[in-house]
């Protein structure tokens, strides 16, 4: 028998924020210049649109197998919400209720996970339609742009969003793109609608910083323009020089307090320094993972996570001696030269290797189905010998993207406390026969099978505009 979505009842709260998603949690010393910055974030992120807040109704899902992802599989099980918040999560049924839900499902046959996370994505800043006007993912025109942020590039009504939740993503991080050594601030959103950026903000999550090393910076600038860098030594010259400028920049700080001139490309750069902002690398070969690495140490910062990282399987001692998550692709290589040392096996040896592996998208569809590459993933490592259980590779695409994030105490995994966000499957969800029928986030059915999801975009029309000609 289908299993059956009971809605007795269906209403969203809306409310303001006390404090504002961005705010930064820290382990500096409170000097004048880490006041200083605080306050000048402070004034930057004010929130204009109320965020939608979670839902105050009791709900359950009965009769699944639950996979949690911190280690337990309850076959069946149960997950009981209230307030947006897992209020329990256990084997067999969860008894007497303390009231009657709002919406109970029963799934038999199915199984429940938390929410997926894709740490790389660029849907809102390179959005379908696919067009030059849509193009805000790159402020190419220097080689570092740390005053640049991600959210005010990103448009809430990209229709890739919506299906992107209907693959079974709860949260994602939208980052700049590649072109620069350093990109900007990225922004972690939870993919409930709302009318600009700011309000889809992931509550309190820090900020990631993108940059990059490689081929990407040194073509872009050095490439027939003539410009610095045009090589892999003047990529970590370039950034070298940043830092520098970073680190006299929180000197000046420190002296003259609020009354020191802002440079918003600077203060960027100062936060990954007070280690308040978490680095995201865009990067591939192991030389490169490795001058970077050589790079944070002289600037006494912690890389968060590797971007791409198609030869991190070469230095994955390194990688976990260091605490290094490294977020990639199953087996996605060789359309340029610093990807052809790909692998298939790179995400199991580095989870074998006890580095945090994840899967990502960098993509439109394949965030669509990131449940299959994990799966995918989990079966070249058995092709390497090595046995991956279904909870470990199940992380590949919640615990540990949440941890690369800074939202792990947050999300990830299906535990007492954590936000409401979760997935039930049709079948197993490394199956490529399997695909959500309902996702919830912040304890809100966002996605039901068979039930419209609402209008998230105009753009739904199927025009191709690929290539189409640009009014000049």
């Amino acid at each position: 028998m289908k299993p059956t979505l009971l809605l007795t009842t269906w209403f969203m709260a809306f409310g303001g924020c006390a404090a504002s998603s961005s705010a930064i949690k820290t382990n500096a010393k409170k000097t004048s210049a880490a006041s200083v910055l605080a306050q000048r974030e402070a004034r930057g992120n004010r929130l204009v649109e109320p965020r939608r807040g979670s839902l105050t109704a009791l709900a359950v899902i009965r009769n699944g197998t639950v996979m949690t992802a911190a280690g337990k599989v309850f076959a069946p099980g149960h997950v009981v919400v209230n307030r947006g918040r897992i209020v329990a999560v256990a084997a067999g049924d969860p008894g007497k209720l303390p009231g009657k839900p709002a919406w109970e499902l029963d799934a038999k046959g199915q199984f429940v996970t938390p929410g997926l996370i894709d740490t790389h994505s660029h849907l809102g800043v390179y959005p379908s339609p696919r067009a030059r006007a849509h193009s805000d993912g790159n402020e190419a025109t220097a080689p570092t742009t740390g005053g640049v942020w991600a959210e005010h590039g990103f448009w809430p009504q990209d229709p890739g969003i919506q299906t992107a939740v209907n693959g079974g993503v709860t949260t994602i991080q939208v980052l700049p793109g590649s072109a620069n050594l350093v990109g900007g601030r990225g922004v972690t959103l939870h993919l409930r609608g709302h009318r600009g950026a700011r309000a889809m903000r992931f509550p309190l999550a820090p900020v990631g910083v993108k940059m990059a090393c490689g081929e990407n910076p040194k073509r872009v600038y050095g490439h027939h323009k003539k410009r610095a860098p045009g090589t892999r030594m003047g990529n970590v010259r370039g950034q070298r020089r940043a830092f520098i400028k970073a680190r006299a920049y929180l000197d000046k700080l420190g002296k003259k307090g609020d009354e020191a001139p802002r440079d918003l490309e600077l203060e960027t750069l100062a936060g990954v320094l007070r280690g308040t902002f978490l680095p995201q690398v865009h990067c591939y070969r192991a030389d490169d993972l490795v001058a970077f690495l050589q790079l944070a140490d002289e600037f006494g910062f912690s890389v968060r996570s590797f971007h791409h990282g198609l030869e991190a399987y070469k230095i994955r001692d390194l990688l976990k001696k260091r605490n290094v998550a490294v977020s990639t692709w199953t087996d996605w290589w060789g359309y340029k030269l610093e990807m052809y040392d790909g692998i298939p096996h790179n995400i199991a040896l580095l989870h074998a290797s006890g580095v945090r592996a994840i899967v990502h998208s960098d993509s439109a569809q394949d965030i669509q189905r990131l449940n299959q590459e994990a799966g995918k993933a989990q079966r070249y490592g058995a092709e390497a010998g090595l046995t991956i259980s279904d909870d470990d590779a199940l992380r590949w695409i919640t615990a540990n993207p949440a941890w690369a994030l800074g939202i792990d105490k947050e999300v990830g995994t299906l535990e007492v406390g954590k936000m409401a966000d979760l997935v039930v499957w049709s079948g197993h969800p490394f199956s490529v026969y399997s695909k959500p029928t309902l996702v919830v986030i912040d304890g809100h059915p966002v996605y039901r099978e068979g039930t419209p999801p609402g209008t998230w975009s105009d753009f739904q029309l199927g025009q191709d505009v690929e290539g189409a000609e640009v009014p000049k």
